[in-house]
């Protein structure tokens, strides 16, 4: 299936948002995630920049991409949450950016978001922690486990239960790598800003 996918803009504040009101998927994770790798591989082509150095991603990134005969969205990659420590501002600057882009879902933005985790490591507590602030934001929700290729055959089944247990609901596993999940994921993605958050 043909996937048209490019980059749009890189947002620094709520003014720098586009305002078309196509509708959008956030990604949300820790910095060595895989967000950026994700959104290339469902591209199925470079169109995010990665780095070897987790943190690097400091705006909110928008990719406006369309599967087949699928709904125009944004694609979009939030700042990773592990940069944000220390004592240089990063915090605060990551929060603004990120409250700024969530309000827009009750300004009548359809926006749904991903909450991206390290299927190898369920229950870090900093992923526990930004599932429970996604869950007090205006917009449905889902969790995906990334790096499952990295997984054996029994890890992948006893961690993906954790998951589970531990964000009380499905978790999709997916491989940046291998293309492992990325057709339930997409799957996920046409329909996931339409949903009634819960």
């Amino acid at each position: 299936m043909k996937i048209v996918a490019e980059f749009v803009t890189s947002a620094a504040a709520a003014g720098d948002f586009p305002r078309d009101r196509l509708a959008e998927v956030a990604l949300v994770g820790r910095s060595n995630v895989g967000k950026s790798s994700l959104i290339n591989a469902l591209a199925r082509r470079k169109v995010a920049r990665t780095s070897a150095a987790p943190g690097k991603t400091r705006l909110a990134n928008f990719y406006r991409v369309q599967r087949g005969a699928g709904p125009v969205l944004y694609l979009v990659d939030l700042p990773g949450y592990g940069y944000a420590r220390g004592g240089d501002g990063s915090a605060a600057e990551f929060n603004r950016l990120t409250e700024a882009y969530f309000d827009r879902g009750r300004e009548g933005t359809r926006i749904g978001v991903l909450l991206l985790v390290d299927a190898r490591h369920p229950g870090l507590e900093s992923d526990v922690e930004a599932w429970g602030w996604l869950r007090s934001k205006p917009c449905s929700r889902g969790i995906v486990g990334t790096k499952a290729d990295k997984l054996t055959r029994a890890e992948r089944a006893r961690h993906g239960r954790e998951l589970e247990s531990l964000f009380d609901g499905p978790v999709s596993l997916v491989s940046a790598q291998t293309g492992e999940g990325l057709e339930e994921l997409w799957k996920l993605i046409a329909t996931l800003p339409n949903r009634t958050a819960p």
